[in-house]
């Protein structure tokens, strides 16, 4: 039984708990088991297992929330950052907005003396190190929420009105551009495995040459306590690394999923968390073409989930775009005026 349960305020739940739900497993059909133990027979206090020691088995019942909706939830809560206690509202692109350059986060500068339309986001690396390190990569809040609006708008629109032009142009680009991509995870994943391999090889031959006395007892331990590291780090490394290889495979048949999202939303008015982290995985800003100016050329690049980043704009009656290089090299330029 709870002893500290207040029935009194059923709804009343603690940061905690909910943190606890959004962290849970089960909630995907899983169950995961052996997360305890104790100290002994006789010390009954519980001990949580390291996750190598936890048992997961997969599909076990009918999941509550998908799997798209779980990776969201995660990384929210990754990038998850607090706002200053004079400022009421979160950043609505926290997590998302990134330096094209330095590939860090971009932080919003906000103040009480600053007006709203005047909160401006800037490259964590130069605010913390300086123009030795990155440069500032300043945008005001007020035009990034513009320019993604309106991409988000016209890539759902032709998504839902030209279903086959934007399938076929999606198409194209993954089999372009997610074919080198799978090809060089399968590439790392593959010298991975061969690394644990030789460990093996390498660590039983060291154990023979010690029982043989061609190896001393120091050398062994030290020889083996690298062996082993560098086992371990490749043992939690192999599963992250499968696990983007199955993402990667399976994000080139999504386009589907992305039309079906566009359905859902057919009239986007305004920029909400949970529209930006259902179309889009991450956005970067590049810097101004020319230093100190407002009004010079800075590109935008919006990646999109599901379907990536789309490089050339589709007008009503056009054909799936051509490509002109590779997608990844494509940036949406945009004018802003301040």
């Amino acid at each position: 039984a709870c002893n500290h349960l207040d029935t009194t305020r059923p709804y009343s739940w603690c940061g905690k708990t909910v943190a606890n739900i959004l962290e849970n497993i089960v909630y995907l059909g899983h169950t995961l088991s052996m997360k305890h133990t104790t100290l002994s027979y006789k010390n009954k206090k519980q001990i949580k297992r390291p996750e190598s020691e936890q048992i997961l088995v997969k599909n076990t019942h009918a999941p509550l929330v998908s799997q798209e909706l779980w990776e969201i939830v995660q990384e929210v809560r990754r990038h998850k950052r607090r706002p200053p206690k004079h400022m009421e509202e979160p950043n609505l692109f926290s997590g998302l907005a990134y330096c094209s350059d330095c590939g860090q986060y971009l932080v919003l500068c906000r103040t009480e003396k600053m007006r709203e339309d005047q909160y401006y986001f800037r490259c964590s690396t130069y605010g913390k190190r300086g123009k030795d390190a990155c440069t500032p990569h300043q945008i005001r809040e007020v035009d990034l929420k513009q320019i993604v609006l309106d991409d988000l708008r016209r890539v759902t629109h032709f998504a839902r009105m030209k279903e086959r032009q934007f399938a076929e142009y999606i198409n194209q680009k993954n089999t372009l551009e997610l074919r080198r991509e799978i090809n060089r995870v399968q590439k790392e994943l593959d010298a991975m495995r061969r690394r644990d391999g030789e460990l093996s090889a390498l660590f039983k031959r060291l154990y023979e040459d010690n029982v043989l006395g061609r190896v001393t007892n120091e050398q062994f331990r030290m020889l083996s306590a690298d062996y082993n590291g560098e086992q371990k780090e490749l043992e939690s490394a192999i599963p992250a690394k499968e696990e983007q290889l199955e993402r990667l495979k399976a994000s080139v048949s999504n386009v589907d999923a992305f039309i079906e999202k566009a359905k859902q939303y057919t009239a986007i008015d305004e920029l909400t968390p949970q529209l930006l982290r259902l179309f889009i995985q991450r956005i970067e800003i590049g810097e101004r073409t020319k230093k100190h100016s407002r009004s010079a050329g800075q590109s935008v690049r919006i990646v999109y989930r599901d379907i990536g980043a789309l490089d050339t704009p589709m007008r009503e009656g056009d054909h799936a775009p051509r490509m002109t290089k590779e997608i990844t090299e494509k940036e949406a330029i945009i004018r802003l005026l301040a």
